[in-house]
């Protein structure tokens, strides 16, 4: 089968890898991308390097045809100009996975939903998230995943054709809760960073609690199923996301707490005022993605809020 990879990122060049082994693949990157540069000149980035078979190149018009499957995998933020560009070209029929995690900022809306607003040729969509860094897939160490899609054939699809000893793929069977419950992962990892820089890594047992409810109560209202915040899209996700020393978004948070920079995309920053407004939208007491939010864009103080977190009134765990 061939396939085509947009976006060279890290694990945008990790999955172009991966599919080389059982496919024929083109991994795209946009015109005077330097990621592109390098593994042009390099056949390789930092944490990798690529099979002799995979293609590499710039042009989109290309890429798109390449094959009947598409991947893409970039900053959930600029999937709608992506996709605004991929509408200009004859796509039906053509499958396109969805290998990032986010809510777009400007309208709430999930990635399927941003998808579909722009490409109006009949396509088919899924999402494929879950736990799992570039770097230890690239050393060889496994783990599972999970695929969605409104199309129940889709994702069979998908899990038939793709699925390996490194990467097992699980069939999602909630589309909403899927795409939230990735997304909003990203969210707790930030709050698990800054636990570690507030010096409260010992309350990051109930973070795991306590955020895989709130996202639960999230999905619930959204009409989702509220058990896939408890599944591979998000509770899944969180050794890999508030532990590991790879994660981006635990990382990010840590750094935020203390006063350090930080250089890399953490996609939890922009998800994190996606998810306030989607509470406020369905009256959903969100209190650690509002944490978060006022933490990192309204000048709340680490020092008086974080450890109020988890000493909010007393009431049932598991009441609304």
């Amino acid at each position: 089968m061939k396939l085509s990879v947009l976006g060279c990122g890290r694990w945008g060049t990790f999955l172009a890898s991966y599919h080389c082994a059982k496919n024929e693949v083109l991994l795209w990157g946009r015109p005077g991308s330097r990621g592109l540069a390098r593994l042009r000149a390099e056949r390789r980035n930092e944490y990798q390097a690529l099979p002799d078979p995979l293609l590499l190149g710039d042009d989109l018009a290309a890429a798109l045809a390449f094959g009947p499957v598409v991947v893409i995998s970039i900053s959930a933020q600029q999937l709608r100009q992506l996709a605004a560009q991929i509408q200009q070209h004859d796509v039906k029929g053509k499958t396109f996975i969805l290998c990032m995690k986010g809510i777009e900022v400007a309208t709430g809306k999930r990635l399927t939903q941003v998808f579909r607003e722009e490409v109006a040729q009949p396509v088919k969509v899924a999402v494929w998230v879950g736990p799992g860094h570039v770097q230890d897939f690239s050393a060889g160490v496994p783990n599972c995943m999970v695929v969605d899609s409104d199309d129940p054939a889709t994702t069979d699809f998908i899990v038939n054709n793709l699925s390996s000893d490194l990467i097992r793929l699980y069939k999602g069977r909630d589309l909403i809760g899927t795409e939230v419950g990735a997304a909003a992962k990203n969210v707790i990892g930030i709050a698990a960073g800054m636990l570690d820089g507030a010096g409260y890594t010992s309350l990051k047992g109930a973070l795991m609690a306590r955020g895989a409810r709130e996202i639960a109560r999230l999905i619930r209202a959204m009409g989702g199923n509220e058990l896939s915040a408890y599944g591979l899209c998000h509770l899944g996700d969180y050794q890999a996301t508030l532990f590991s020393s790879h994660s981006h978004n635990r990382q990010f948070g840590e750094s935020f707490i203390k006063g350090e920079p930080f250089d890399r995309l953490a996609e939890g920053a922009s998800t994190v005022q996606a998810l306030v407004r989607l509470g406020e939208e369905y009256k959903v007491d969100l209190p650690i993605c509002q944490t978060v939010n006022g933490l990192l864009y309204n000048g709340l103080s680490a020092d008086e809020v974080i450890p109020r977190l988890f000493s909010r009134s007393v009431k049932g765990e598991f009441d609304y």
